[in-house]
């Protein structure tokens, strides 16, 4: 009889690790459903100095940062002929902005002269940015529901 509890309780923790394995693995391949990737691109570099940093944000209020302290996730793109090109992988459904740095100098940041940028900027959604046209979260976010592929321009001023 000692035996039979002892097949019965073997039986059953198995019968729990197999039905756990199942649920998790729905779960996971359910969630693998809804994660997408986002390909950004930029053309039209002045020079093939330093690197490319691509920030992607998912939160309201985060651009401008010039710190770059507020991202949701950054990549470094090499450049190449006067391009660049990262992926985004994994990235659930949402509101995203990206904004590209043609960081020259290769020190993370966002260097000026007097006023204004003396290297390479971008966001999503800007063709142009001045002082009626400064950068935004509301105005750079776009829905992301999909495998998404957008092109930056590069603004120097």
């Amino acid at each position: 009889m000692l035996e039979d509890d002892k097949e019965m309780k073997f039986k059953s923790v198995i019968i729990m690790v197999i039905f756990v394995w199942i649920n998790f693995s729905a779960l996971s391949y359910a969630n693998n459903d809804e994660l997408y990737s986002l390909t950004v691109s930029v053309d039209g570099l002045r020079n093939s100095k330093g690197i490319i940093q691509f920030t992607l944000y998912n939160q309201n209020d985060t651009i401008p940062d010039e710190e770059y302290k507020k991202y949701y996730k950054m990549e470094v793109g090499k450049i190449n002929s006067g391009s660049s090109l990262v992926i985004f992988r994994n990235l659930p459904k949402g509101i995203y902005a990206i904004n590209i740095l043609h960081d020259e100098n290769t020190n993370g940041k966002v260097d000026k002269g007097f006023i204004f940028p003396i290297e390479g900027l971008g966001f999503s959604n800007y063709d142009f940015i001045g002082l009626t046209n400064q950068p935004e979260f509301t105005k750079a976010s776009f829905k992301l529901t999909s495998n998404l592929k957008k092109s930056i321009k590069i603004i120097y001023l």
